[in-house]
């Protein structure tokens, strides 16, 4: 591979030209395909599977065109200072505003809480829902202007009122300026790094290509496979950062051959056939760990997970191709400023990397212990993990949502703002309106649901549904115990309802199966990745044990990583430094993005950090020797990556949303995890520890093997490095 990969960045440095206008006309292609391509339908969030996404379907079947996707406002009503909603002033403000509401433009409906008894039983509180004809993203500026119009009109009355829903909902931010910031410091750092500005910004160059051209490319296939924005929201993240980091270790390695006194074209070929095949291997094991997300069964983590692996893909193919050419260009603009002035000079002595990984060698059991304990005390909240899904109480109070939200719950009770919705199936039965009584009976009858409504039935009769309010929040565990304890009671239920079948469903019941259903998946998605993984840095590497550790350092700083979002977004701890107003379970899918990118991640630094202690080892050197060796000429480069990284991440906990807060916490708390504490100390601690040992791999399982050479030792015959007498290649530019 070294050695195709070497041609590869040679042709590229050559044919500079015609490999940049090659890549302008992919971005230029894909752009225009993405201008004239039709939107992406919304297939809504599904989960296959679950009992509460078959009780949906089956409303969609048997009622058809009520379960209609429209934008919806639910407008609360406080009366102020002790008042009642239906003294007669108030009751009027509150009849002039959902008069005016439904004639507003796109409206299909406003409701009369007088008339629909959504009135408290204190009659402090009323709530009317707006529905629309369109979904949020198709409402009109004159509907939303309309309908807050006539909301100032009720507050000016006196009364307090507070708005949920989407309809006029405010989307946050995925990161606004705080992600400028970080784009900014991985500026910054790359510019450290190498001391160069051409160098710097070359990384930078190529990764906004090539997420130019992978959203782009979602966007021309979104009506095709059914991709949107949000599916690429996954692409882009990765896709920049990985995009960076793989183009840092190309230009690096340039600059370390050119150091050695090599010509630039040579190289661009020898940065190509070394770091390069260590970018392709460490993007096969990312790759590995986003394809991997197919296993949990939830569509859309699919779609994301397959659009963030061809960005990746797309990361690697520019960092081979791209990245050589455009050094072709300025051949020596990427060297700092004082390599240029005083020419090429072969630096092997000291710096920080191996003078750190000397002390690790001289002590490798206080590092591994002291690593090992830290991570494993950050990973103890991990054991207090509470799945579920954020809505409104996670929001800022600053914000209507949330204040709605607190009122509805002040107002109806804590279970109001999440109420189950059973669906009976009574096709079968003899008498539908008695079995659907029967269910209703039995469930208002189950400790911990405070009320059933009225039951509704479909055109044809067969079909009902009526929701059942429980006694406390949409996220508390008790919820979670009520659910399951109506599911578990079906059957004795059905015996009694004679023919008739139901099943759970709504917000709560969905978010509540999500959480279960990846927490089943997690298992499998572990064992496939890591087991996957583990063959690859076995072909990498040829060795048993260290892949073997890279994988166990990675469960080590995922948990840790773990631990440390419950301890804040769950516990508290810390929260308010983050701007987060409301603690609560951490979003279902957390644990999923946390395995599935920071394995892909922490692979990324294992195989460039090792393979240079791999490439040393095969060139001669002892264990410990090997170590330093890989240290000092890859430390400050995984250091840059592990920054930028941070950095990228670090801009998404600016975000408005919780959520997106979160991931952003999680993904930059692991790298800082990973690269730093295991990558950096507990791995040469244990590489030190187990010596020659690391590098065995069995006669009869070498033998088997196909040799990647990934440290290219082929290259190091074919192409030797100038003796000390060799003059250096001069600072000109290349014909």
């Amino acid at each position: 591979m070294a050695t195709l990969l070497y041609r590869l960045g040679r042709v590229a440095f050559r044919w500079r030209w015609f490999v940049t206008l090659l890549w302008v006309a992919v971005l230029g292609a894909v752009g225009f395909a993405a201008v004239k391509a039709p939107a992406a339908p919304d297939d809504g969030f599904t989960m296959p599977g679950i009992e509460s996404q078959r009780a949906f379907d089956l409303l969609e079947q048997r009622f058809p065109g009520t379960a209609a996707d429209g934008a919806s406002a639910r407008i609360v009503f406080v009366a102020p200072n002790g008042e009642k909603v239906t003294a007669t002033e108030n009751r009027a403000a509150i009849e002039k505003l959902v008069t005016a509401a439904a004639d507003g433009a796109q409206v299909a409906s406003a409701v009369d809480p007088f008339a629909a008894k959504a009135v408290s039983k204190d009659a402090s509180t009323a709530y009317s829902t707006v529905t629309f004809k369109v979904k949020a993203d198709d409402l009109s500026g004159a509907a939303k202007t309309h309908l807050e119009r006539a909301i100032d009109t009720a507050r000016d009355a006196g009364l307090t009122v507070e708005v949920g829903g989407d309809a006029l909902a405010t989307q946050p931010a995925a990161g606004g300026s705080a992600e400028a910031i970080g784009i900014a410091i991985a500026a910054v750092v790359l510019l450290i790094t190498f001391g160069s500005l051409a160098a710097a910004g070359l990384p930078l160059l190529t990764a906004i290509l090539g997420v130019g051209i992978s959203m782009s490319a979602v966007l021309a296939l979104g009506s095709t496979f059914g991709l949107s924005e949000t599916t690429g929201t996954l692409a882009t993240m990765l896709g920049l950062a990985c995009g960076i980091d793989y183009a840092l270790f190309v230009v690096s390695r340039y600059r370390e051959e050119r150091q050695k006194g090599h010509a630039p074209r040579e190289a661009a070929g020898l940065a190509a056939g070394t770091a390069g095949s260590a970018v392709v291997f460490a993007g096969l094991t990312v790759v590995i760990a986003l394809a991997g997300l197919s296993v949990v069964g939830i569509p859309m983590l699919t779609k994301m997970g397959l659009a963030a692996a061809g960005a990746v893909l797309l990361s690697v193919l520019i960092s081979l191709t791209l990245v050589p050419a455009l050094l072709g260009f300025w051949p020596d603009a990427a060297l700092s400023r004082r390599e240029r002035k005083k020419g090429m000079r072969r630096a092997n002595g000291e710096n920080g990397g191996s003078r750190w990984a000397r002390i690790v060698v001289r002590r490798p059991i206080p590092v591994l212990l002291l690593g090992v304990i830290g991570l494993g005390a950050m990973a103890l909240p991990a054991l207090d993990l509470q799945l579920g899904m954020p809505g409104d109480e996670a929001k800022s109070t600053s914000t209507t949502e949330r204040r709605a939200y607190d009122d509805l719950a002040q107002g109806f009770g804590p279970g109001f703002n999440g109420p189950l919705t059973i669906v009976v199936d009574a096709k079968k039965a003899d008498d539908a309106k008695s079995a659907v009584a029967t269910v209703s009976k039995e469930i208002a009858a189950t400790g911990g649901v405070v009320s059933v409504s009225p039951a509704r039935f479909n055109s044809a009769g067969d079909t009902a549904v009526f929701s059942a309010t429980p006694a406390t929040s949409p996220t508390d565990e008790k919820t979670k115990q009520l659910v399951q304890t109506i599911r578990d009671e079906r059957s004795g239920i059905e015996s009694k309802a004679s023919g008739a079948s139901f099943e759970v469903t709504g917000t709560t019941a969905l978010n509540i199966d999500v959480a279960q259903k990846v927490q089943d998946a997690l298992i499998p998605y572990l064992t496939l990745v890591v087991g996957l993984a583990i063959v690859l840095l076995l072909l990498v590497f040829r060795s048993l044990l260290v892949p073997l550790k890279a994988a166990l350092g990675f469960l080590l700083s995922v948990l840790a990583a773990l631990g440390a979002v419950v301890a804040v977004f769950q516990q508290g701890h810390g929260a308010s430094l983050l701007g987060v107003d409301q603690t609560g379970p951490i979003m279902s899918l957390m644990p999923i993005f946390l395995v599935g990118i920071v394995f892909g991640l922490a692979m990324d630094y294992e195989v460039f950090l090792v393979s240079r202690m791999r490439e040393a080892y095969v060139h001669g050197d002892g264990p410990g020797e090997a170590i330093v060796s890989g240290f000092r000429h890859s430390a400050r480069v995984v250091v840059a990556a592990a920054l930028i990284m941070m950095a990228v991440f670090s801009g998404f906990i600016g975000a408005g949303a919780s959520m997106i807060k979160m991931i952003g916490f999680g993904l930059a708390v692991a790298v800082l995890f990973d690269a730093f504490v295991v990558r950096m100390a507990i791995a040469p601690a244990v590489l030190s520890l187990l010596g020659n040992k690391a590098w065995y791999l069995p006669s009869w399982l070498d033998r088997i093997l196909p040799r990647m050479d990934v440290e290219g030792e082929a290259l190091s015959r074919k192409v030797p490095a100038p003796t000390a007498g060799t003059p250096t290649a001069p600072l000109t530019p290349v014909p």
